[in-house]
C-alpha cells in the first residue's frame, strides 16, 4: 500500500486491510468448542478418580467399610470411561476428526451405558432409603446411594455437555474440512 511515510495509493485511507484480520467463525467456533470440552474432560477426570480412590479404600480395607462401602457393580465398568476422555484430547492438537468420532461412541458405551445401569441399579436401595429411612452402606456417614446417586447426576451431566460440545466441535472442523475442498 504505502510506506509508513510515503504517500498512500490513491483511493485507500489505509484502513481496508481489517477484513483480512478477521478469523473465520469456523475457527473461532472451535477454539471455544475444544475449550469447553476440555473442561468437561478434566471434570470427568476428576470425577473418575474419586471413585477410583473410593474403589481403593473399600477394596483394600484402608477404613471400615461403615466409613467406605464396597463399590457398586457400576462403578467397574465405569472405569474404562476415561478413555474416551484421551481419544477427545488426542483429537484436538491436529483437528483429528476419527478420534473425536471415536471418542463420542465411546463416550456412550463406556460413560453413559455404565450411569444408566449404575441408576437402575441403586433404586431398590434408593427406594428402601425413601420408604423406610434405612440405609446400609455408608461413606462417611452419608449413605451410599444417596452420594452415589448426586454422582451419576453429575457426570451425566458433564457426559451429556460433552457430547453436545463434541458434536458442534465436529461440526465446525466438517465446515472447514469443506471449504478447503472447495478452493
Amino acid at each position: 500500500m504505502a510506506s509508513r511515510g510515503g504517500p498512500r495509493a490513491a483511493g485507500t485511507d489505509g484502513s481496508d486491510f481489517q477484513h483480512r484480520e478477521r478469523v473465520a467463525s469456523h475457527y473461532q467456533m472451535s477454539v471455544t468448542l475444544k475449550s469447553e470440552v476440555k473442561k468437561l474432560i478434566y471434570t470427568h477426570v476428576v470425577i473418575w478418580l474419586l471413585l477410583l480412590a473410593q474403589m481403593c479404600v473399600g477394596h483394600l480395607k484402608l477404613l471400615p467399610h461403615d466409613q467406605v462401602a464396597m463399590p457398586y457393580q457400576w462403578e467397574y465398568p465405569y472405569l474404562l470411561s476415561i478413555l474416551p476422555s484421551l481419544l477427545g484430547l488426542l483429537s484436538f492438537p491436529r483437528n483429528n476428526i476419527s478420534y473425536l468420532v471415536l471418542s463420542m461412541i465411546s463416550t456412550g458405551l463406556f460413560s453413559v451405558a455404565p450411569l444408566i445401569y449404575g441408576a437402575m441399579e441403586m433404586f431398590p436401595m434408593a427406594q428402601q432409603l425413601y420408604r423406610h429411612g434405612k440405609a446400609y452402606r455408608f461413606i462417611f456417614g452419608f449413605s451410599a446411594v444417596s452420594v452415589m446417586y448426586l454422582v451419576v447426576v453429575v457426570a451425566a451431566q458433564v457426559h451429556g455437555w460433552q457430547l453436545y460440545y463434541s458434536k458442534k466441535l465436529l461440526d465446525s472442523w466438517f465446515t472447514s474440512t469443506q471449504e478447503k475442498k472447495k478452493k
